[in-house]
């Protein structure tokens, strides 16, 4: 068999190699820590910890200068970046721009810390502007829900009960139970800082300098 045709054989067997974001479309991309619930159990303080919401926003700033998108979002263990419409790092294939996203995440916050972690990633697509503050909202939402999920739990097991008890008294609970039972132990949800209930947001800034 020729060299040539053995590397066009290859290459057809290279799933998804062809792949592409669609031209025209706003696509985020999102990173997730690969089991951080263990990983962060054990090393940062629980509901929430300064030194870990650190860490994941020079990794979404490292994502944000490296990928050269228009803003990154933070939230728990993952971030979400939104590329410019007429991004083309990559020749815009899709499975280079999701090992490449994960692997600087990955990099980035495993030097930062000095021991591996891991991070995957996923793309989004939107046509519409509203699509894209949709996406932005959604994940908000979800980083109030969890806040507010987190803080009782651990208020819950912090008040001495056992995480099987802790988690039958949550669950299926509506909001306004959540935010009733962190008030009768003195914790109002609302003044708790905005970061831990909105997540947080990076973006590009220009300045004029006068010599």
């Amino acid at each position: 068999m020729k060299p040539d045709d053995l590397e066009k054989r290859m290459r057809s067997q290279e799933y998804f190699r062809s792949l592409r974001l669609l031209p025209g479309t706003w696509t985020v991309i999102r990173v997730d820590g690969r089991g951080f619930r263990r990983y962060t159990s054990k090393r940062f303080n629980k509901p929430f910890d300064s030194r870990f919401r650190d860490l994941m926003k020079k990794t979404a700033r490292a994502l944000l200068k490296d990928l050269q998108v228009i803003y990154a979002y933070t939230m728990s263990d993952e971030i979400s970046v939104l590329l410019p419409r007429e991004w083309g790092f990559f020749d815009c294939r899709v499975e280079k721009v999701i090992s490449i996203s994960a692997g600087i995440a990955s990099s980035f916050f495993t030097q930062a810390v000095g021991e591996t972690v891991h991070f995957d990633s996923r793309i989004w697509l939107g046509v519409e502007v509203s699509a894209v503050a949709d996406y932005f909202c959604w994940r908000q939402a979800e980083a109030a829900r969890n806040a507010l999920h987190g803080w009782c739990y651990w208020t819950l097991r912090q008040a001495g009960k056992s995480v099987r008890e802790a988690s039958q008294m949550l669950h299926k609970k509506s909001f306004g139970f959540q935010n009733e039972l962190l008030f009768q132990h003195g914790i109002n949800f609302n003044e708790l800082p905005l970061w831990q209930r909105r997540g947080i947001g990076l973006y590009w800034e220009q300045y004029t300098k006068n010599r």
